[in-house]
Order: structure tokens, then C-alpha cells, then sequence
């Protein structure tokens, strides 16, 4: 006969998914406190169930739960019994800010630079962060018509895993997609889908990189997490400074062999790279065996001016490995980007990717294929073209009445973002820690350097979280905060 089994125990009602979880707590927390003792025998899992009016299963999986954890163990024959050495309940250490890290990490991951900390956005607040799309504007009926149409031919395919280099149809799509925003001349073989832009840079340290011994020049400032991509890789990092003409390509130390650049609009200054400097570059990847990394991560949206020739365009000595991303044009949360690789390089990207994690999601990758083929995405980017082309008039006029004489915006005429540098009395990390206080969101440009020497002083305007009006409301409550700081900081530099 099964023992009495006296302990009180409450359940949600039926049909509440909890009520497997609650029953596990219940019985572990009975059993860590000693109200069933080492060695107790359980009721059966029938009669139990039936005591608490459960299905069976439910008691089956809570018993299963607390075996797989050692708070039970199961004789054969004889039943189950509350174990009598019971798994010790260690509490989590507190982490701490200032905590050395564990020797158990590598040397990369000790010494390793915190990157951006990522923030819901706040009611009521400014939002100038970069790299943020305007996704309430994307044609989500027709992303969810064409998801639904990829999903029902997922459903008569047979399950396998896909092409690490990406679907077909998609390929195809974006080759098709950047020869006709920026003149890119490839086909669908020479594309590799990556998860975003960032998976991208992972695989091209992977595969370029020898720990030790290869020296990677990026721009200064850069990119923080392509920065960090090539660090963990065990790259040699040098950095070259940035004019308003771009990297500048005379100080490219000699041994570079993987040269990092955002060209068409360098994050975060937004500087377009010059036709002298684009030329000078190819000329020293060609005369020194070396490659180009370009960066174009929203180069397709531009607002003035003649465009600029993508690096790959112009390259002829298979050199260039051109990146693109869909986080801008659509919505980061697609996690898919793309790399145009050479041909002797595409073998060993395929293998990193596939090792990596074998392929982007198919289902998403066939959506992404229809959306471009079908003419979405091109209509979906001449309209955001507008809408941001009035956002950044109205940044820019605003900067001008509300704070001309603080900050100076820094020239550019593409992508979502524009940089402008603060007047040295006032110091931009402490307005953008004193900003997110009050519930703003703003990324002084001192974060992008590598070092404190490097630093420049200013902020980072993203325009595509906010509309026209919300711009100009934020600039003028950020005028606000620089004002006022400015006889706080003299007077404390006066000291």
C-alpha cells in the first residue's frame, strides 16, 4: 500500500498550463525544507494523480523533473523515494562591476572592452540612437502574406538542412537587389547569406586571420563590435585616423594584410570616402597582397549629391569583400545579411558558416527572396528614402536654430545617421549618462574610440526612430542639457 502522503499541495485550475511547474515546485520545495524526509517513499504516480485530480502524465513528468535533478531516485521493484543525498543549493554570487574575471576565460575574453548596452526605448524621451530603422512603416501585411507562403512550401518539402551559403532564390534576389542600388556586379554564386552583418564579420576573421601574426587596420573612430570580431580572432589591430575624406589611405601601417572600412558612410563620422582615397586603397590592397572589408551597411540610402562607386565596383583584382545587411532597410530583428565574396575565398566562407551554424533559417530566407523579387523592398526604400531624406533636413535645421553654436554637424549625404562635434567645454559623455537618466537616448562619439587619446568629442544622431517634430522636440531639450552644463564644467575646469 502507498504511504500517507499528508502534504498540503495547491494547483492552478484546469486547463492552466502552470500546472506541471507549480506541482515540481511544490513537491522540490517540500523536499528542501524537510517536510518529506530523505528516504520517503512516493505515492505512485496513478494514485497520486488521482488524489490531486491530474492526468497522470503530468505527475509522470514532475516525478521525471526532480529524478533528472537528484532530488529523487527510483528503486527498481520498490517504488519512488526522496533521495538521501540531496543536490547541493548553491546560491549565485552577486556579480560584481569591479570583479576581476575568472582565470577559466581565455586571454581575449578577459581583456575584452564592454560593447553598447541596448535599452528599451522610453515614452516621452528622445530617441537619437543609430542604427535603428523605422519599422512601423515596413508593409508588414505583405512580409506576413509571403511568410505564409513560404511556410505552406515548407510544408511539402522534405526536411533537410539547407545550402550553408544560403537559399538559391535568395541569392539570386540580393545579387539582383545591390547591382541595381549600388551597381555591385555579382551573381548568386558569389553571394553567401549570413546572419546579419555582424555574423559576417565573424566569419571573415575566422577564415583571414592567422592569431598572432595578421595585422588588421580598421578606421579611427570604428565600429565596436567589428573591432571586437577581429580582436577575438587574435588580430593586430592598428588603427587609421579619419578626415572628411575618409580613412586616411597614407598611414596604412605597411604589413596591413585586412584593411576595414565603411566608405560610403563611415560609422560613425558619416564622412563618404573620396574617389582619390577609394582608388588609393585598391592600389595598396593590389601592391601589398592584402583585402578590403567594405562595410555598406546603409549606403543604399542617399540624399544628395553624385553616388559614390562601391569599393567592390570598383575593384579588379578580387580584393574586396563587399558586406550588406537587411537591419536597415527592413528591421534588424530579420538577422540577415550577406557577404559578395571573392572566388578564391568563397570554399573557406561556406566552411566557416557551416561550421558557425549551418544556415540562416530557410523559412525567413524564402520570405526575404519573394519580398526583393517581387518588388517590395525597392518600393519599401524609395519611400523611406523620403521619409528619412525629411527627417535628416529637420535634424539638421534644428542643430542649426537650437544649438549652431555648440555643435557642428559633420558632412555626409547617406545613411541613417549624421555626427556633429560638441564644443570642448562640454564633455559629451556626461550629457549622454545625464540624458539616459532622465529617459534619453544618445551615444556620444568618445565611445567609438580605442583608446582615450582617440576620442572625439560630439554625439551621434540616429533619425530613424523619431519623426520630424519628435527631432526637433529632442534637439531642443538636448540644447537645454548643454547650456546648462556649460558654467557647471568651466567652473569645474577652472579648479
Amino acid at each position: 500500500m502507498d504511504p500517507i502522503f499528508e502534504l498540503a499541495i495547491t494547483l492552478p485550475p484546469p486547463g492552466s498550463r502552470d500546472r506541471l511547474r507549480a506541482l515540481h515546485a511544490q513537491l522540490r520545495a517540500a523536499i528542501l525544507d524537510g517536510r518529506l524526509k530523505p528516504d520517503l517513499r512516493l505515492p505512485a504516480t496513478r494514485a497520486l494523480a488521482e488524489s490531486l485530480c491530474v492526468s497522470r502524465n503530468t505527475v509522470v513528468a514532475a516525478y521525471d523533473l526532480l529524478l533528472s535533478e537528484g532530488y529523487l531516485v527510483a528503486r527498481a521493484g520498490s517504488g519512488t523515494y526522496v533521495a538521501d543525498v540531496l543536490p547541493q543549493m548553491v546560491p549565485p554570487k552577486e556579480l560584481r562591476s569591479d570583479a576581476a574575471p575568472d582565470a577559466r576565460l581565455s586571454d581575449v575574453a578577459r581583456s575584452a572592452r564592454p560593447i553598447f548596452r541596448f535599452f528599451p526605448p522610453t515614452d516621452g524621451g528622445f530617441d537619437f540612437r543609430s542604427g535603428y530603422p523605422d519599422a512601423s512603416l515596413i508593409p508588414f501585411d505583405i512580409w506576413m502574406r509571403l511568410s505564409a507562403r513560404a511556410l505552406r512550401a515548407a510544408s511539402r518539402r522534405t526536411a533537410a538542412y539547407t545550402a550553408p551559403e544560403g537559399q538559391l532564390e535568395l541569392r539570386d534576389a540580393i545579387a539582383k537587389h545591390v547591382s541595381f542600388t549600388r551597381a555591385v556586379a555579382c551573381s548568386a554564386e558569389d553571394v553567401v547569406v549570413t546572419a546579419g552583418a555582424q555574423q559576417a564579420f565573424e566569419l571573415l576573421a575566422r577564415i583571414l586571420v592567422t592569431p598572432g601574426k595578421t595585422v588588421v587596420a580598421m578606421e579611427e573612430p570604428n565600429y565596436v563590435p567589428m573591432r571586437i570580431s577581429y580582436e577575438t580572432a587574435g588580430a593586430v589591430l592598428k588603427t587609421v585616423p579619419v578626415d572628411e575624406e575618409g580613412m586616411i589611405i597614407e598611414l596604412l601601417p605597411p604589413d596591413a594584410k585586412v584593411i576595414c572600412v565603411t566608405p560610403s558612410h563611415q560609422y560613425p563620422l558619416g564622412v563618404v570616402m573620396s574617389p582619390r582615397r577609394r582608388a588609393a586603397l585598391l592600389d595598396f590592397a593590389q601592391a601589398n597582397n592584402a583585402v578590403v572589408i567594405e562595410d555598406d551597411y546603409d549606403g543604399e540610402f542617399r540624399f544628395g549629391g553624385r553616388p559614390h562607386a562601391a569599393l567592390q565596383t570598383l575593384d579588379r583584382n578580387e580584393s574586396v569583400f563587399y558586406i550588406g545587411t537587411f537591419s536597415k532597410s527592413l528591421f534588424p530583428s530579420l538577422r540577415l545579411g550577406f557577404v559578395v565574396v571573392p572566388p578564391w575565398a568563397k570554399p573557406a566562407l561556406v566552411r566557416a558558416k557551416q561550421t558557425n551554424d549551418w544556415c540562416a533559417p530557410t523559412m525567413t530566407q524564402d520570405t526575404l527572396a519573394a519580398f526583393i523579387s517581387e518588388g517590395h523592398l525597392a518600393r519599401h526604400m524609395r519611400k523611406m528614402r523620403k521619409v528619412y531624406g525629411d527627417r535628416r533636413t529637420a535634424l539638421l535645421h534644428a542643430l542649426a536654430q537650437q544649438a549652431g553654436d555648440l555643435l557642428q554637424p559633420i558632412e555626409g549625404d547617406s545613411g541613417l545617421h549624421l555626427s556633429a562635434h560638441l564644443i570642448p567645454s562640454i564633455d559629451a559623455l556626461v550629457i549622454a549618462h545625464q540624458a539616459h537618466e532622465r529617459g534619453h537616448r544618445i551615444q556620444a562619439l568618445n565611445r567609438f574610440g580605442t583608446s582615450p587619446a582617440d576620442e572625439i568629442n560630439g554625439f551621434v544622431f540616429g533619425f530613424g526612430l523619431m519623426d520630424a517634430r519628435g527631432i526637433e522636440r529632442g534637439v531642443e531639450t538636448l540644447a537645454q542639457m548643454l547650456r546648462a552644463a556649460i558654467p557647471v564644467q568651466a567652473r569645474a575646469s577652472s579648479r
